[in-house]
């Protein structure tokens, strides 16, 4: 006996799930099943998945034309995620289980060929989607951590484990366990010394500015960017959301996020345009968006591809990546700290005091030229990181601690937050942008001697527009950690500072 059944599915584009429609038609015709609607190879190999599954599990395939349609036509389906919608609809459609499995249910799923259900990438989009139609998500989540995120942030989950199980108990499905425990983070405290390094840290940490560290190799850079998370504040919810459907997208492990821990991203200097940014069929988050509302980290920034690096400079402005495709245009989130570290020259002793630099002055012009003078524009701070003596190394333990340190960034962002409701509250920079260069020069609140001042510097350090605004931005958070309303020649002084690096200049984008 056919039918005709519809069940309520979804396909990933960039890191959202749009719906898909999975209509199944079983009807007189040549025994077989066909599946149409720009189908990818893997969608259509669940034939073969789902015959094998309906049969071990009990249930029977019909010897009937079954066709299977994926609506909107207009949309690449991929992934295998579409196996457990197209078997439900075929039991449905030959009445073997009520309609009442599918209804106000959004099925995602992959099946072996025993008819145990596995789980997809992307399973966090997919509720977000199935929450957006007011459905239930079925899929199966064998870890507890992702299943308590989710029911945690307001979404209906249910778990299926095998296509046996019967449909109206699936609630009860989706394991239990215990809270993972966070992993201990690395401490600011196993560092002694570098005590400007961890003031610079400090700063960028408190506005979120990115930080160019340069020195010889073996003088701590890695050690004082790996730390960084350390005196970050916890993700909110808003940002744990975002992070987490990212990486869930990108089928990265969630549980460090779901516990407020912000992401930390570190790829090697061989990296892609498309490893960085992002890209492949289908479009999958590169590095910048997988370090969303957290901290990307390149090491060895010289030795990145030049095209590669540039492709930063969109992101580091608008928080975002823009993909470009023949099937689709996509944007995906990319608001990260940027940490880099370099060598100052290919031999790396540019400038050490025990070591003598080997580098001709046309190799070491050329080894910084990689880097590109755009994207330093865009860098707030660069920190020139020396080599410690033997002493400090040997009282590693005895530095500032991360404790430390996050208390001053906390309460700058607390104070920064304040300086902002009370701004719009007296109508101060109404109708200005956040985060314009007229909010930013509003919020410094110069007097004239500040004002000569910045012009001084500005002129003689030939800083360009862009980097003028970031200085400012870097001397406003400094005033907010000294919880100071108006930004000082003392503030401004050391974030001009921060301007001045080992032997790259400024220049214009």
């Amino acid at each position: 006996m056919g039918g005709v059944c519809t069940v309520q599915s979804a396909v990933l584009r960039g890191v959202e799930a749009e719906p898909v429609w999975v209509e199944v038609c079983v009807g007189s015709g040549l025994p077989g099943m066909s599946i149409v609607g720009m189908a990818d190879t893997a969608v259509k190999e669940a034939q073969e998945r789902v015959r094998s599954a309906l049969r071990v599990s009990g249930f029977s395939m019909p010897s009937m034309k079954v066709v299977v349609n994926l609506a909107p036509g207009n949309i690449r389906k991929t992934g295998s995620g579409f196996d457990l919608p197209i078997a439900l609809g075929v039991l449905v459609a030959t009445a073997q289980v009520p309609e009442e499995a599918v209804r106000g249910r959004l099925v995602i799923g992959e099946l072996s060929l025993q008819g145990a259900v596995r789980p997809v990438i992307g399973n966090l989009a997919f509720a977000l989607c199935a929450k957006r139609m007011g459905c239930q998500f079925v899929t199966a989540m064998q870890k507890p951590a992702p299943i308590r995120g989710l029911v945690q942030m307001g979404l209906r989950t249910l778990g299926s484990l095998h296509l046996a199980d019967p449909f109206d108990e699936l609630s009860s499905r989706g394991g239990t366990g215990a809270t993972p425990a966070a992993k201990p983070a690395a401490d600011y405290k196993d560092i002694s010394g570098h005590d400007i390094a961890k003031r610079s840290l400090q700063i960028a940490a408190a506005g979120n500015h990115g930080v160019l560290m340069m020195g010889p190799p073996g003088s701590g850079k890695t050690m004082l960017a790996s730390r960084l998370v350390s005196i970050l504040p916890p993700l909110t919810e808003e940002e744990m959301l975002e992070a987490a459907v990212v990486h869930s997208v990108a089928g990265r492990d969630i549980d460090d996020i779901l516990l407020g821990i912000r992401p930390f991203r570190s790829p090697h200097h061989s990296a892609t345009s498309a490893g960085l940014l992002g890209g492949g069929s289908p479009i999958r988050p590169g590095e910048v968006s997988l370090a969303h509302c957290g901290v990307l980290f390149l090491d060895e920034l010289s030795e990145f591809r030049s095209s590669t690096l540039q492709g930063l400079r969109q992101p580091l402005e608008s928080g975002e990546v823009h993909l470009t495709r023949a099937e689709a245009s996509l944007r995906l989130p990319a608001r990260f700290m940027l940490i880099a570290a370099s060598n100052p020259c290919p031999c790396g002793f540019l400038g050490d005091k025990a070591h003598r630099c080997t580098c001709t002055d046309a190799q070491v012009r050329k080894y910084q030229s990689r880097i590109g003078g755009p994207l330093m524009d865009r860098i707030s701070m660069r920190l020139d990181v020396e080599r410690l003596p033997s002493s400090s190394v040997l009282s590693s333990g005895q530095g500032t601690d991360s404790a430390t340190l996050k208390e001053g960034v906390i309460r700058a962002r607390q104070y920064a937050s304040w300086r902002r409701a009370q701004m719009e509250e007296h109508g101060e920079g109404t109708g200005i942008k956040r985060l314009s260069p007229e909010a930013i020069i509003a919020s410094c609140k110069l007097d004239s001697q500040a004002g000569a001042f910045v012009d001084k510097m500005a002129e003689s350090d030939r800083i360009s527009g862009r980097g003028l605004i970031n200085t400012l931005r870097v001397a406003r958070t400094i005033a907010d950690i000294e919880e100071s309303a108006c930004v000082r020649d003392v503030h401004l002084a050391e974030a001009f500072s921060f301007r001045v690096d080992a032997g790259i200049g400024e220049e214009g984008s």
